[in-house]
């Protein structure tokens, strides 16, 4: 694998940008990208997948689409290339062709995580959680803790509402991989929504702490604040990387979802925090996941 991850929400290192339908706050779960293992490769291939691969994480997706099909049509059996392809697809949005090849990387190499970790994202993309959980934990089962497939697994049972199973597992991996910055800002991410956003801004001040920490882990923290009722310290935040009248915007979102958060929950509902349609309509944050 040429790169263990490659985290979300970038132009650093996130891959969403903030976009809302009423409001311009979004909730971006870091779900890594895997590189597909060149073993049973010849050395030209293996120069080109990797070529292809720091073609792709720069964003020239073009020319990494054209290395990925030279060396598929090299070697049609290239877990490597078929899983690069998915990737560009992916990149691009087009989540259905992606997981075809992923899909036909699969059925060539069964315990390839790569393309089990591609099946997953697009799953989630396509709000087939049930299916994204269950693929995640087969990744597990063959690299347990691993960052990776367990942030995605903390994203997929997040945006299915059930908080406390996201915690559980992203914590684990966290004593596996302490300081793991994806894993950390999907926490922190997590009990906030889950109805903790004191507990999750103390994550996410272990990430932000950073020079190098993600623009998406200081807007997470921001939302935290703003949801305790720190508007003030929210939009200092948010004022590193977004113009004024975006942060006055995420600043009513705040207002709006602290109102609804304070409100009597039924007994069903209670502890439950925000839920994936919480975040997703009205004016509640739209939730990407790349």
């Amino acid at each position: 694998m040429r790169r263990s991850a490659r985290l979300v929400c970038l132009a650093c290192c996130c891959a969403a940008t903030l976009l809302a339908a009423s409001a311009c706050t979004t909730t971006t779960y870091h779900v890594p990208e895997a590189r597909a293992a060149t073993r049973n490769t010849t050395p030209n291939s293996m120069s080109e997948l990797r070529l292809a691969d720091t073609a792709l994480d720069s964003g020239n997706v073009d020319l990494a689409t054209s290395l990925y099909e030279k060396v598929v049509a090299a070697d049609p059996r290239s877990v490597g290339g078929l899983t690069g392809l998915g990737d560009t697809l992916y990149a691009v949005g087009d989540f259905t062709r992606a997981a075809v090849y992923y899909e036909r990387a699969r059925q060539i190499d069964a315990s390839a995580i790569a393309p089990m970790i591609g099946v997953a994202r697009v799953a989630i993309h396509q709000r087939r959680f049930d299916d994204a959980i269950s693929t995640y934990r087969k990744v597990l089962a063959l690299t347990p803790d691993a960052p990776l497939p367990s942030a995605g697994l903390g994203a997929a049972l997040d945006l299915k509402g059930d908080h406390a199973a996201a915690q559980a597992v992203l914590r684990q991996a966290l004593k596996a991989n302490p300081g793991d910055p994806g894993l950390s800002v999907n926490l922190g991410l997590s009990l906030t929504l889950g109805g903790n956003p004191r507990d999750g801004a103390n994550v996410l001040l272990d990430v932000t702490r950073y020079p190098g920490a993600p623009p998406q882990a200081r807007q997470d923290l921001a939302l935290a604040y703003g949801l305790l009722g720190n508007p003030e310290a929210a939009a200092a935040i948010l004022g590193q990387d977004l113009p004024k009248a975006s942060v006055q915007d995420n600043l009513r979102f705040y207002e709006i979802q602290r109102d609804r958060m304070a409100r009597p929950t039924t007994p069903a509902a209670k502890g439950s925090g925000a839920t994936s349609s919480d975040t997703t309509s009205g004016t509640s944050p739209s939730v990407t996941v790349r």
